[in-house]
């Protein structure tokens, strides 16, 4: 291919859908401070801790809920940063669907939320646009995960156009006394060329998100679903209200399981042959909050699966491994940070790159239209 050719690649890799890619990064990078963002501006969902209190037990967390609510049923529990409330998910009869924000250290329960967070509101808008989910898959999904393709053939044209990038490390220049072209060219070449290690890790972790999609709507499963309950384990009889093992039984046997386990999602038996599921992080760095999965029998206190980092296919590892480097949650809020400022540069990246394009499109137009008019009255001279 020329160099012509290599230019025009690049720019279609942008031109057409440069609108949805620049509103996908800045969705994306206000994705990775959705939690501190939440805290700021919601002063409820602040885990203030002046005492400097140890958190309490999950159980209690739960009870405080059911103290203010008696006939609420609940289903999940989240913990987030040590400075975010604990999402405490229940329905009770005049709340048929809502989270209470539970400080994990004081017990308190400082709102109750029956409408979707900002935090999954950001996940979803960046994740599938809201599309609707249509069983396994959804429109929006397949959509902003095949950006993943238009960002590596951009890089990869880019690479090829721009000879010698690394002197943007060595010899950087930005000349702004020769007009807005030269301008946007420098730091459109200057900003790929420092973010091209970014670039590549959304890239890749895209490909993996649309690989994934594809995945999900051929119901293939990657990891294997939580085993129900052996019939003979549940009691004869009227249906008990309780099951034998408690909350706290279960986490207890969750913690002697695997020591370092960090709980990030709890959920509980929906029905007499389900199983409390208790997924969380550890000393896993590079994995997510997701990472260990127990599923344990309320009856019995078995644990009936348990898996980990150290038992995980090629698949899997790859599955929780994406998000940390997708969202920069690798190193906490630092991490959040350097992710957060390159979101920012690859958002304006597609912004320069549309407006040197355009103007070069403008100017062909005008070269074409000019020629034309030339043409016309020269034959009409002639």
């Amino acid at each position: 291919m020329t160099q012509r050719q290599w230019f025009k690649l690049h720019g279609w890799c942008s031109l057409p859908i440069w609108i949805l890619f620049c509103f996908i990064c800045i969705t994306g990078t206000i994705a990775v401070f959705s939690h501190e963002l939440t805290w700021l501006f919601n002063e409820n969902a602040r885990a203030l801790n002046p005492d400097d209190l140890a958190p309490i037990a999950m159980s209690e967390r739960v009870a405080a809920v059911k103290a203010l609510y008696p006939s609420a049923h609940i289903t999940t529990v989240m913990t987030f940063e040590s400075y975010l409330t604990n999402a405490v998910m229940f329905s009770a009869d005049s709340v048929p669907a809502g989270i209470a924000y539970v400080n994990q250290y004081t017990g308190e329960v400082q709102e109750i939320n029956q409408g979707i967070t900002f935090i999954n509101f950001m996940r979803s808008l960046h994740g599938w646009l809201l599309f609707p989910w249509q069983s396994s898959y959804s429109v929006g999904y397949y959509l902003v995960s095949a950006m993943s393709f238009v960002m590596m053939g951009a890089l990869v044209s880019g690479l090829v156009i721009y000879k010698r990038f690394w002197r943007a490390y060595t010899q950087p220049k930005i000349r702004v006394k020769q007009g807005k072209k030269s301008i946007l060219s420098d730091l459109h070449k200057h900003a790929g060329a420092w973010s091209i290690w970014f670039i590549m890790i959304m890239s890749l972790t895209g490909l993996w998100y649309f690989t994934q999609q594809v995945l999900w709507h051929a119901d293939i499963d990657i990891e294997p679903h939580a085993p129900v309950v052996n019939i003979n384990d549940v009691p004869l009889g009227k249906a008990p209200t309780e099951p034998k093992v408690s909350f706290d039984q279960a986490m207890q046997i969750a913690q002697t399981q695997f020591s370092d386990l960090q709980p990030s999602y709890v959920m509980m038996p929906e029905h007499n042959r389900d199983m409390y599921k208790i997924m969380g992080g550890g000393d896993y760095i590079f994995y997510d909050q997701y990472a260990y999965r127990l599923a344990i029998n309320p009856w019995t206190g078995e644990v009936a699966q348990a898996d980990s980092p150290a038992n995980m296919s090629t698949l899997q590892t790859v599955m929780h491994v994406v998000d940390p480097l997708h969202y920069g949650t690798i190193g906490g809020l630092w991490t959040k940070a350097i992710w957060f400022i390159f979101g920012l540069i690859l958002s304006g990246m597609s912004i320069t790159g549309f407006m040197i394009w355009s103007s070069k499109i403008v100017q062909a137009a005008r070269a074409k239209k000019a020629a034309k008019r030339e043409q016309k009255l020269s034959e009409q001279g002639a």
